[in-house]
C-alpha cells in the first residue's frame, strides 16, 4: 500500500495529495473489583486523505482501504472540490523530507503476555485486600504504524508501541479512591515492587478519616499527574494556531520572563522513559523544543500550515512529550513545610472559562488529602477549584528532585497514548471554590 500511495500522487499531477495511513492494534485488559473484566484485541487500518487544488481542499477517511477505491474516491473528490471555497492562506503541503533517527521498538502486545499482566494484578489485588480495598483499571498495549506520504516527496513511517497501565484502588467501606499509573514503551522499566509500595502508601493515607474543607486559598502539593494535566491544557496556547486566532496566552511574550526562574518546560519527543514520537501529523520531524527556559517563554509549537501562514520556523512540536525540569526538594520536605494545606493527586472534569487567560474550573479526585503541621492526616472530599494555569505555575515555590512519567489517553476509537514527565510541585494560593461533599 505504501508504494501504491506514492504512485497515486504521481497519477494526479494537477493535485497536491496528503495521505496518512494508520495500522493500529490494541490489547485492552480491563479489571473490575479485583477481577479481570474483559480482554479485547482489536486491529484496524484507516487512510486519511486530503486533496488540494487552487487553494481548495477536501478530506476523506476510508477504513480498510483498497488502492482502486482510493483512486475512485480521489476522482469523485475532485468534482466536489470545485464547489468549495478557497483558503487564501494555503501555500503548500509539508516539504520536510528529512528522516528522523530510527528508534527500534518492540511490539508490547507480543512482549507483555496476558499471564504477566494477570500475575501483576493478582499481586496488587492481594495487597489491597489487606486494607479492604479492591482494584479497578486498565492495562493497555498498542502497536501502531503511521505512514505519511504526500505529493512533495514526504514518505515517512513511524512505529509506536505505548503502554498504559492505570490501577485505581477503591475502599470497600466508603469508596475512597487512590491511583497509581505506569506508562512508556519499555516495560523493563516497570518495577512491580516500587509500583506496589507507592500504591500501598496511598492506600494507607486513604484509610484515614474523611473530612470537608472550606473554600479559600491553600498551599497545595500537586502530584505529577496534576501539573502534567495543567500543562496539557496550557499546550493549546503554545500552538501557533492559537497565536493566529488571537487566543494564545503567550502572544507577544517570546523572550519574556513570564514564570519563576525555577520553571523550565520542554517538548522532548525522544526522551528516555517516555512514549516517543518521530514526526508530527504532516510528517515534519518532531524536534525537541524548549518552551520555557528558567521562566522565559522561548518557542511556539509550529507545524506546516501555520508555519507558512505566519512565517514562523517549523519545529513539528505537538506537546505530546512535555517535561518539567526537576528541582531540589524531596516530596517529604515539601509536605513537611506546609502547616495547613492540601495534597492533590489527580484532576477531573476540567473546562476552560477563558483559554487566553488560562482560567479554568474542575474537580479533584483519586486522593485529596489534608496536610496539617507537615503531615498528611485526613482524606478530603473532592473539591471544586477555579484557577488560572498561569497563576498555578507562577505560584510554584518548590519542585521535587525527581520526576515520574505519566501516560494519558482518551481510550476511544483508534486512540493514541502519550506521556508527560513531571515532578511533584508545591504551590501557593491555590483557589478552592467549594466542596462536593462526596468522595
Amino acid at each position: 500500500m505504501r508504494s501504491k500511495l506514492s504512485q497515486l500522487c504521481d497519477q494526479f499531477p494537477d493535485l497536491k495529495i496528503s495521505f496518512r495511513l494508520i495500522n493500529w492494534e490494541t490489547d485492552f485488559l480491563r479489571f473490575f473489583q479485583s477481577m479481570t473484566n474483559y480482554n479485547i484485541s482489536k486491529e484496524s487500518t484507516s487512510l486519511h486523505t486530503t486533496i488540494y487544488q487552487d487553494k481548495r481542499s477536501y478530506s476523506f477517511t476510508m477504513k480498510d482501504p483498497k488502492i482502486d477505491a482510493v483512486k475512485a474516491k480521489i476522482v469523485e473528490a475532485k468534482e466536489i472540490l470545485q464547489k468549495l471555497p478557497a483558503d487564501p492562506n494555503f501555500i503548500d503541503l509539508e516539504d520536510d523530507t528529512r528522516k528522523a533517527k530510527v528508534i527500534t521498538k518492540k511490539n508490547n502486545i507480543i512482549e507483555i503476555k496476558l499471564e504477566d499482566k494477570t500475575t501483576i494484578l493478582q499481586q496488587l489485588a492481594d495487597m489491597t485486600a489487606k486494607y479492604k480495598f479492591k482494584i479497578f483499571g486498565t492495562f493497555i498495549c498498542n502497536y501502531t504504524i503511521h505512514t505519511t506520504i504526500n505529493s512533495n516527496g514526504v514518505d515517512k513511517q513511524e512505529i509506536s508501541s505505548p503502554i498504559y497501565f492505570e490501577c485505581k484502588a477503591v475502599a470497600d467501606a466508603n469508596q475512597v479512591t487512590v491511583l497509581e499509573v505506569f506508562g512508556g514503551e519499555d516495560f523493563s522499566l516497570f518495577n512491580l515492587e516500587t509500583f506496589e509500595k507507592s500504591l500501598e502508601t496511598k492506600i494507607q493515607a486513604a484509610c484515614n478519616e474523611v473530612v470537608d474543607v472550606e473554600a479559600g486559598k491553600y498551599k497545595v502539593v500537586l502530584a505529577p499527574r496534576c501539573i502534567g494535566e495543567y500543562l496539557g491544557y496550557l499546550s493549546g496556547s503554545m500552538d501557533a494556531s492559537t497565536l493566529d486566532n488571537g487566543q494564545s496566552f503567550f502572544e507577544g511574550k517570546v523572550g519574556e520572563k513570564i514564570f519563576p526562574e525555577n520553571i523550565t518546560i520542554t517538548d522532548s519527543p525522544a526522551e528516555a522513559e517516555m512514549i516517543n514520537f518521530s514526526y508530527d501529523y504532516d510528517g515534519h520531524v518532531y524536534e525537541k523544543t524548549p518552551i520555557v527556559e528558567k521562566g522565559v517563554f522561548q518557542n511556539f509549537l509550529v507545524g506546516n500550515y501555520y508555519g507558512r501562514k505566519l512565517d514562523m520556523k517549523k519545529n513539528g512540536g505537538e506537546a505530546k512529550a512535555l517535561i518539567m525540569e526537576t528541582g531540589d526538594k524531596t516530596l517529604a520536605e515539601m509536605i513537611s513545610g506546609i502547616k495547613n494545606g492540601l495534597f492533590i493527586s489527580s484532576l477531573h472534569y476540567m473546562n476552560f472559562i477563558n483559554p487566553q487567560e488560562t482560567s479554568l474550573t474542575g474537580l479533584t479526585r483519586d486522593g485529596t488529602f489534608l496536610i496539617e503541621d507537615g503531615k498528611i492526616t485526613k482524606v478530603v472530599n473532592n473539591l471544586r477549584f477555579t484557577v488560572k494555569i498561569s497563576d498555578v505555575i507562577n505560584g510554584i515555590y518548590a519542585i521535587e528532585n525527581r520526576s515520574q512519567t505519566i501516560p494519558f489517553s482518551n481510550n476511544y476509537g483508534e486512540f493514541g497514548i502519550y506521556s508527560t514527565k513531571m515532578p511533584h510541585v508545591a504551590v501557593n494560593d491555590f483557589q478552592i471554590t467549594s466542596s462536593t461533599h462526596t468522595i
